[in-house]
């Protein structure tokens, strides 16, 4: 996401470091939500090993994972530190509990940008495109303006952790959402390429960046959920 703003560095350097400043504080919010969300879901089906490990927490810190973090800040998608969650503690069956865990990160996502996408339609807050803002002269900005831009951010960024993680690859939360939806036997079968989920993670997010296809297909969904949230297009 920077990488496309590098112009303007030079352009307009106080721009670009509000930039920065803001994408940094809408990623906070997208990680810890979504994070939060999958120890909290944990917790309420019986799992405290979430909880035990300081992750049933809104501190940000807890939540970041390295890679993930950068991902998102560079070129838009990524993810945040898995949440450790031992199935045999559920009160149900661990397949339905791994799965309704694993839905309650991008669940909350999209939870976060309807509520602001309320603020956005009954006009307490200006909807300002993210993919326009940093173009206006810092000198031209207001803090209406700016609180605009944090929201227009926050909304985009949410959904992008919303819609990246629920792609069906270990360890996105796809992949244990489908494992528990699947039919047993396929979802036996699913479940041996988790061992080199990781791998085939970053070459589609590499292959996805340098080709364009992973961002075409990010951006058409995002922005049909932010048609359907915000009633506005990115």
């Amino acid at each position: 996401m920077l990488l496309w703003n590098l112009g303007l560095l030079k352009a307009d350097p106080a721009a670009f470091f509000l930039l920065l400043v803001v994408v940094g504080f809408s990623l906070l919010i997208a990680i810890t939500v979504h994070e939060f969300s999958h120890a909290l879901m944990a917790y309420r089906l019986g799992d405290p090993t979430a909880k035990r490990m300081g992750r049933l927490s809104l501190n940000p810190v807890k939540h970041l994972d390295p890679l993930g973090t950068l991902m998102l800040f560079l070129v838009g998608f990524g993810w945040g530190k898995p949440v450790p969650i031992n199935p045999n503690y559920f009160r149900m069956n661990p397949r339905r509990g791994m799965a309704l865990s694993a839905l309650a990160g991008p669940l909350s996502n999209f939870t976060l940008v309807a509520l602001l996408g309320i603020l956005v339609r009954v006009g307490v807050v200006a909807w300002h495109s993210p993919w326009s803002w940093p173009f206006y002269p810092f000198a031209s900005w207001n803090p209406g303006w700016v609180a605009a831009d944090i929201v227009g951010y926050v909304i985009l960024l949410n959904l992008i952790l919303g819609v990246f993680n629920l792609i069906p690859i270990p360890p996105l939360d796809g992949f244990n959402i489908a494992v528990g939806i699947l039919p047993r036997e396929q979802a036996a079968a699913f479940v041996k390429i988790e061992p080199y989920g990781p791998m085939i993670l970053l070459v589609v997010v590499f292959l996805g960046y340098f080709t364009g296809f992973l961002w075409h297909f990010l951006l058409r969904a995002v922005d049909l959920f932010a048609r359907l949230f915000v009633g506005q297009p990115l």
